[in-house]
């Protein structure tokens, strides 16, 4: 079975045909996968803007849908899977109508997925199935969440931030170092030349139950608001010491161990809670999935951990880490297979529950 994934929950216009294998362990293959970023059209912004994603990715989409089937070699397929959301209503909206137009001219089934679904999903399709329970932590720009699987295609959420997700502040604190955006990959860089215990910054460990979600244990959310405020006070002495202006940068140095610090903090805040959960609930591997899941910090600490746990570690490859239609194919297929079907009037929801 062939599928086409269209993703465009946020500033990716994204295309990908997989197939089935027959494989139990390895059910996909990644026959193309085409992504038109729009870093270029936000980094003057410092951020995405929502209006403007929307806006180019009108522009993208056809041209992405097209190259995804020369890529793989096809003209037909089986099915259409569509992010549904969560996103930014505009860009969800924009994916969503070509997919279901395109459903109706094809006839082919619609199978609306879930964006963390989809991220998640990128550990099998490029690890495969992965030894369960597993624990999984979904981190990117706009999401930082840690879920249970028990059972194939079954999420059990555990814990989520409660303010900043982590790819947003690496975003913020890039920015406050004048590193530009986007923040992840420009942190990532510059730390390479710092010292990550340069700078003492906190690591936040909540106790109490978030009053939104009473159900969930406090212990497992994650906050990023004050490691972000501890940077801005750094980085402000500092300044004040050297008699610089708010605008004036730091020197290269000192930029570069603020990075490193800020890293590693944030790469031991996500793994204490991954890997404290896995005790708690035996699991019997661990996964990161999403954009941050790209840090190399985060990687080589998670692989040093899950050795020293006794656990197989899955995080995907670079390109199926970022927001990607492989993986929204392949949480389409899992659905489908599980008899998931969606009508060709349903709507976008930015807010969309896994």
């Amino acid at each position: 079975m062939l599928v086409l994934g269209i993703e465009t929950s946020c500033d990716e216009t994204a295309a990908a045909v997989v197939e089935e294998t027959g494989d139990p362990q390895r059910p996909w293959r990644v026959r193309s996968n085409v992504v038109a970023s729009q870093i270029d059209v936000h980094r003057k912004w410092g951020g995405v803007v929502p209006e403007l994603s929307a806006r180019q990715h009108v522009r993208d989409i056809c041209g992405v849908v097209d190259r995804a089937l020369a890529d793989a070699g096809v003209e037909s397929f089986d099915a259409i899977a569509v992010t549904q959301g969560p996103g930014l209503m505009g860009s969800l909206l924009v994916g969503l109508s070509f997919a279901k137009a395109l459903a109706w001219a094809r006839s082919v089934p619609l199978v609306p997925v879930h964006h963390l679904a989809g991220h998640i999903e990128s550990l099998v399709l490029d690890g495969g199935e992965m030894p369960l329970p597993a624990i999984v932590l979904v981190v990117s720009g706009g999401h930082t969440s840690l879920y249970r699987i028990e059972a194939i295609g079954k999420y059990e959420i555990l814990g989520r931030t409660r303010d900043d997700a982590a790819g947003e502040a690496f975003d913020k604190v890039a920015k406050l170092l004048g590193l530009g955006y986007p923040g992840g990959p420009a942190i990532d860089l510059v730390s390479q030349h710092g010292d990550d215990r340069a700078v003492s910054l906190p690591k936040t460990k909540l106790t109490h139950a978030d009053r939104n979600a009473p159900h969930l244990p406090g212990h497992r959310d994650f906050s990023f608001s004050g490691l972000k405020t501890s940077v801005l006070r750094y980085v402000a002495a500092r300044r004040e010491e050297r008699g610089l202006g708010p605008d004036d940068p730091l020197p290269r140095q000192h930029i570069s161990d603020v990075a490193a610090s800020f890293q590693r903090v944030v790469a031991e805040t996500l793994l204490d809670r991954l890997f404290d959960a896995a005790r708690f609930y035996s699991a019997r591997s661990v996964g990161i999935a999403g954009g941050v899941s790209a840090n190399s910090r985060l990687r080589e600490l998670a692989v040093i951990r899950g050795a020293s746990s006794g656990l197989p570690v899955f995080i995907p490859r670079l390109s199926l880490s970022t927001d990607n239609a492989a993986m929204i194919a392949a949480a389409g297929l899992r659905r489908y297979r599980a008899g998931v079907v969606g009508e060709l009037d349903v709507e976008a929801d930015p807010a969309l529950t896994l």
